[in-house]
């Protein structure tokens, strides 16, 4: 059969974007359902910040219901996001586009979207195609090529297996590898690492102390400036502009736990901070991402008791200036430990996840390896010269 790409054009055809993955993935156990609003949002230009300094296509891909349907409009079959962002090209480099939100019911769809994708980008003068990023490095990065057997965790994307294999057949090659990390919460970790945190504890010079959700705003924008200044060496990084932090802060504000949420000071100055959040994902899976008519008052209520099975620590940040020191690496367990006592004593979690890491970024994965952790999940970026 003929497939038909086309780009969204409509309020109509937004809503057919949003509700395909939905349709597609019903039958995978695993994928946990997001809320489609926040979808919609993360689509919307009058919404994510992402548009200030980036611009994007959405296309959906259709198939006539029957052969004998000819041309028709059809039914959607796949999606794709493309996308031009400036802060990728000054961080990264001339010439780079990206693509994402990648959805392909065979992989016929899948080489019709990604090849419309690739159309896109190079009539912009783009050389380069990464992806997938829904939308930038910040939100979900990279292709799910481990880790299907188990659903991903709060703010983690997860995808058909059958994808990997219909993208390298596309001429995409993988170009960094994220990881992630299963950590039991229920037990301490090694006696090496309760020497180097009790050492710590005994420095005056060291602070740890919890994040005051009463100067929600003001934390918020010390964090982020911790890990835009921390995390500007790293492949793909890309800064969170005030409006973004704005953005997400309000995202991440009903979910927060002050003691999951820590900030390392030295002599007095903040050099360091760990965000620990509750899944929340367990509490969206029967909501098949509707909040109306009674989704809201469930996961109020789920929200309220907060009594998840897992939670993630998605990032963390040391200054520059401490890279490649033991301090760094002493306030990263100090911080990680008290998480996990926080985590597994206050709200009965009883794993946690850490990530992604980066697949060079040896400083944290000597640390995983140092708390006797398992690489759970790998997700994978692709490149390909347009």
């Amino acid at each position: 059969m003929s497939v038909t790409v086309r780009p969204v054009a409509s309020k109509a055809g937004r809503e057919a974007f949003v509700e395909l993955a939905y349709r597609l993935n019903a039958d995978d156990p695993n994928w946990v359902p997001p809320l489609k609003d926040e979808v919609r949002g993360l689509i919307s230009p009058a919404r994510n910040p992402w548009f200030e300094h980036g611009a994007a296509e959405f296309f959906l891909a259709l198939r006539p219901a029957s052969a004998a349907a000819g041309a028709g409009l059809g039914k959607p079959v796949g999606r794709i996001s493309a996308q031009i962002d400036r802060l990728v090209i000054e961080h990264m480099g001339e010439g780079i586009g990206q693509w994402g939100m990648f959805e392909a019911e065979d992989e016929e769809v899948a080489r019709a979207l990604l090849a419309a994708a690739e159309d896109w980008l190079r009539a912009r003068g783009m050389t380069r195609a990464l992806g997938p990023f829904s939308l930038g490095i910040w939100d979900e990065p990279g292709l799910l090529i481990m880790g299907h057997d188990h659903p991903p965790m709060v703010m983690m994307g997860h995808n058909k297996a059958e994808y990997q294999g219909w993208i390298e057949a596309a001429g995409y090659a993988g170009v960094k590898d994220l990881y992630t990390y299963d950590v039991p919460t229920d037990r301490p970790f090694p006696p090496l690492v309760q020497r180097i945190i009790a050492s710590g504890e005994k420095n005056e010079r060291i602070r740890i102390r919890q994040a005051d959700k009463s100067r929600f705003d003001e934390e918020a924008g010390l964090l982020m400036s911790i890990l835009n200044e921390a995390w500007a060496g790293n492949w793909g990084f890309i800064p969170l502009t005030d409006a973004e932090i704005a953005y997400v802060g309000k995202k991440l504000k009903p979910i927060v736990l002050a003691d999951l949420i820590l900030i390392a000071e030295y002599d007095g100055e903040p050099v360091a901070f760990m965000m620990g959040l509750p899944d929340v994902n367990e509490f969206l899976i029967d909501l098949k991402g509707e909040l109306f008519p009674f989704g809201w008052i469930k996961l109020l209520w789920r929200l309220k008791r907060m009594r998840p099975k897992g939670g993630r620590v998605p990032l963390m940040g040391v200054l520059s200036k401490l890279h490649a020191t033991r301090l760094a690496s002493q306030l990263a367990f100090m911080m990680i430990e008290y998480i996990r006592r926080a985590g597994y004593g206050h709200y009965g979690i009883g794993r946690a996840e850490v990530g992604w890491i980066l697949d060079d970024n040896a400083p944290m994965l000597g640390i995983a390896e140092a708390i006797h952790s398992r690489r759970n999940r790998t997700y994978r970026i692709y490149e390909k010269a347009l």
